[in-house]
Order: C-alpha cells, then sequence, then structure tokens
C-alpha cells in the first residue's frame, strides 16, 4: 500500500424555517512520495500547506467571511509525521496488499474566449485518480514547456478518486498545438495525452449576404409599389 490516507468531516446544521446543512472537511495523506493536507467547506478547498515554501495557502474566494488558521502548517507537519508512522504500519500489518488503481481521465481548454495575440490560461483537469501522484507536462508544437506552468493540490471526490488542475499560461497565435499528458501507472502504456490547437473562429459572410439580399429586395418592392402607384393616379 502506497498512500495512506485520512478525511475527516463534520456537518452543521442551521436551524431557521429551512435547514440548510453545510459540511467541513479536513484530509492527510502521504505516500512514498507526496503529501498533502487540506481543509475546506462545502466541498470547495479553503486552505491547504504547502510543504515546498513551507507555509499554509489560503485559497478561499476574496469576497469570503476571513477566518483564522493559526498554527495549521506546523500542525499539518505533524500529521504527516503520523502519517508516514501509519503507513509504515498498514504495509507491514497487511503484507503489502494488490492496490486499488483507478485510470484517470484528462481534459484540456482554455480558461478565456480566444482572442490572437491575447495571453489567456490552458488549463489540463485530471479526473478519477486513484492513488496519486500523477505526472502532468505540457508541450507547445511538440516541444516540452516548463515556464509558467502551475499545479493544484488533489481535490478529493466523494468516490474516493482525486482531481487535479495543471494551467499553463500561453498566448494564442494561429496553428499552434498544445498538449498535456499525464502519467499514471492505472493507464494503459502509463500514459494518456490530450491535445489543443489554436483555432479562432472567422465570423461567416452568410448573413451578412442574407441581409443584402433582404435590403435589395425590399428597394425593388418599394420601388414597384411606387411605380404602379403612380401609374393608377394617371389612370384616374
Amino acid at each position: 500500500m502506497e498512500l495512506y490516507g485520512v478525511l475527516l468531516m463534520l456537518t452543521v446544521i442551521v436551524s431557521s424555517e429551512t435547514q440548510v446543512v453545510h459540511k467541513d472537511f479536513q484530509f492527510f495523506g502521504c505516500s512514498d512520495t507526496e503529501k498533502e493536507s487540506m481543509f475546506g467547506f462545502d466541498g470547495e478547498e479553503v486552505i491547504h500547506a504547502d510543504f515546498i515554501r513551507k507555509e499554509a495557502v489560503k485559497t478561499a474566494p476574496d469576497f469570503a467571511d476571513p477566518i483564522s488558521f493559526t498554527g495549521f502548517y506546523e500542525n499539518s507537519v505533524a500529521q504527516m509525521e503520523n502519517c508516514k508512522q501509519n503507513l509504515a504500519t498498514y504495509i507491514k500489518a497487511y503484507n503489502s496488499p494488490d492496490e486499488q488503481l483507478d485510470p484517470p481521465d484528462a481534459s484540456i481548454y482554455s480558461k478565456e474566449a480566444v482572442v490572437l495575440d491575447v495571453e489567456n490560461t490552458l488549463v489540463c483537469h485530471v479526473t478519477g485518480i486513484f492513488p496519486p501522484p500523477v505526472n502532468i507536462s505540457w508541450t507547445k508544437n511538440n516541444q516540452i514547456v516548463t515556464q509558467d506552468i502551475s499545479l493544484s493540490q488533489y481535490r478529493r471526490k466523494n468516490d474516493g478518486t482525486f482531481n487535479i488542475f495543471s494551467t499553463l499560461k500561453f498566448t494564442p497565435a494561429e496553428g499552434d498545438i498544445y498538449s498535456c499528458t499525464v502519467n499514471h501507472k492505472a493507464l494503459e502504456s502509463n500514459f494518456i495525452t490530450k491535445t489543443w490547437d489554436v483555432d479562432v473562429a472567422v465570423p461567416g459572410v452568410g448573413p451578412d449576404v442574407f441581409c443584402g439580399v433582404g435590403l435589395t429586395l425590399g428597394l425593388l418592392g418599394v420601388a414597384a409599389g411606387t411605380f404602379f402607384l403612380i401609374k393608377g393616379n394617371n389612370c384616374n
């Protein structure tokens, strides 16, 4: 067993004329190569521990009520030590049973509407991961990209699998092709690749043609009507 994780959940019911149920949750987990500690509310991450920068990172939006998490990072470090001890105990106790393996899927899309030569962000969304970790890499026109890339924390789903996002800042140019490759041991050939190409739609001429034809026919109709009206008056 390479992954050990604990999920703690607290359900809060707010009493009023209608009952509103909210769920706090805390997840911490570790493996031979990964460690994570996160606190969330109603399925959304609020804060996580960044073990590289050695600090707690709040991810709640600006409009959310401020919440104090004094000692969150220090507590997360202690949780990781416990996690590693439990992981070693479980491996020994269960004699390293075969792991459940769920192959992830991936999708790639732009964050904003694509406009040529205007900076944008590509998102590679990986879902259904178990167990972590996965490795995500990017290419542009078959060349490996290493700059302007970010990686989110793992988000645990109700079915026990995980999601993760990788983003790439880029400036779209006609004809460029980007790819996101996900490596995981549950996948056939150990990887999947999703591609995305810069394709900005050119406005069609159809509506303009129809408007022009309609206007022309309308003017011809007015002219014909005026002609017959004048002829009729002359006859009288």
